[in-house]
């Protein structure tokens, strides 16, 4: 894909607009040599500029030159498309992220639909173009002009968003990325009044549907505005940041396959002696259980909160912080605090000696199983008593932190009703 060189004034001007589509350097750089205007001009009727042609055609080096040339990113074609534009539609990604660090204007709409750059790496299925320019839209002055919620949600001239695009398109990669920034799933289009959900059952997407359907839960977003998640040093960034990951990777699994989301949880042990498992549980229940997280009484505890010392595991803390869009109510939420005190939160850390503690608890009590074998035995039985009969309180908490997590990231923008804007008269969205 690519856009060739049409209708050029002169021999030379055709030669350069040649040399920028193909990626001949030494060709273009003569060319500027003798003659530093052709750097601005265009083709005669389709009104491409070298920086058109080179974006769509991804020559990277053919940008970087004609931008040295002090030629404006955001120059426009005959249909005011942008460079930024034709590189979001080709799926030139090192095109895309050389102009955005040029200053392009993210901005800018074209005279034939009114879509931005996001619209059309939506509609093209460019995931990576499309991250890259939300990345861009998160610190440019969109950020502080638009604001982003309004940037991912902009409609073009027939009332359709970017992500009414991704699931016209059956484009599922873009789908999720635009749902874990924020698009609204209940957005309409112009005067037919489709959601996006409708939009992909209309052209048979499937895959698009399932993640678009209003009844399904929405997937966590990121924490940003909250003041310690902005401040988290970096191990504590990463660990977080792969539970979130995990648990939109695990909510994706389930509507995929027909079933109610429930949050991830750490494999069950599949150890090749039972016993061996039981003894462990036993010998070290004083120490290890302090470790694992009372929230969930599942994973270990890696997030330490300050100031009050209080620990979590990682999925806890996000399903804590992180909240869901589009629902206007959760985009001006006090801060959490902490679920032990209710004390505030400062700042959160990785809780190293917890998990170092954790790891040397688990040791001695391997050894001791092996060395204890009847004790490993009577400790079993015992456990399997609780099990059967004390532990009932423990069950129905978990039971409810489980029904709880299952709720985590429902909007209360998503439409009830899933055949809402449906039964509209037959129209392309």
């Amino acid at each position: 894909m690519g856009h060739g060189v049409s209708c050029a004034r002169t021999g030379d001007e055709h030669d350069y607009f040649r040399a920028a589509q193909v990626g001949d350097l030494d060709a273009l750089g003569a060319l500027l040599a003798a003659d530093p205007s052709l750097a601005r001009r265009a083709t005669l009727y389709d009104r491409l500029s070298a920086l058109h042609i080179a974006a769509a055609n991804g020559r990277l080096e053919v940008l970087s030159m004609v931008l040295d040339h002090g030629v404006p990113p955001d120059a426009v074609n005959r249909h005011k498309q942008t460079p930024l534009m034709l590189a979001a539609m080709h799926g030139k990604i090192d095109c895309v992220l050389k102009l955005l660090q040029a200053g392009a204007n993210i901005l800018m709409f074209d005279s034939l639909h009114g879509r931005s750059c996001l619209h059309h790496a939506s509609y093209f299925g460019n995931v990576d173009c499309l991250q890259a320019i939300l990345t861009a839209a998160r610190t440019t002055p969109v950020a502080d002009s638009w604001g982003f919620a309004r940037f991912v949600n902009v409609r073009d001239d027939h009332g359709a968003t970017p992500l009414h695009l991704a699931a016209r398109q059956g484009r599922p990669g873009c789908v999720q990325v635009l749902l874990e920034n924020g698009a609204i799933v209940s957005a309409l289009t112009g005067s037919y009044g489709r959601i996006p959900y409708a939009v992909a059952l209309k052209r048979n997407h499937e895959a698009c549907a399932a993640l678009l359907n209003p009844s399904s839960a929405e997937p966590m977003v990121w924490p940003s505005p909250l003041k310690f998640i902005s401040e988290l040093d970096p191990e504590a960034k990463a660990l977080l940041e792969a539970a979130l990951m995990e648990a939109n990777r695990e909510r994706e699994k389930k509507i995929l396959k027909g079933t109610k989301y429930s949050p991830p949880s750490s494999p069950p042990s599949t150890c090749e002696h039972e016993i061996d498992a039981d003894a462990i549980d036993d010998v070290s229940s004083e120490t290890s259980d302090t470790e694992l997280c009372c929230i969930c009484f599942d994973q270990a505890c890696t997030i330490e909160v300050q100031d009050c010392g209080h620990q979590m595991c990682a999925p806890c803390t996000l399903a804590l912080c992180c909240h869901s869009k589009p629902n206007p109510t959760t985009l001006t939420l006090p801060s959490p605090a902490c679920p032990f005190c209710r004390g505030n939160i400062s700042r959160l850390l990785v809780a190293r000696a917890s998990t170092a503690s954790l790891d040397a608890d688990t040791d001695k009590a391997a050894a001791a199983a092996a060395s204890s074998p009847q004790l490993v035995r009577r400790r079993s039985r015992r456990s399997h008593n609780l099990s059967d009969g004390g532990s009932s309180s423990f069950k129905g908490l978990s039971s409810a932190v489980a029904g709880s997590f299952s709720k985590i990231g429902r909007g209360s923008s998503r439409m009830a009703d899933s055949d809402n804007g449906m039964d509209k008269p037959e129209h392309d969205l």
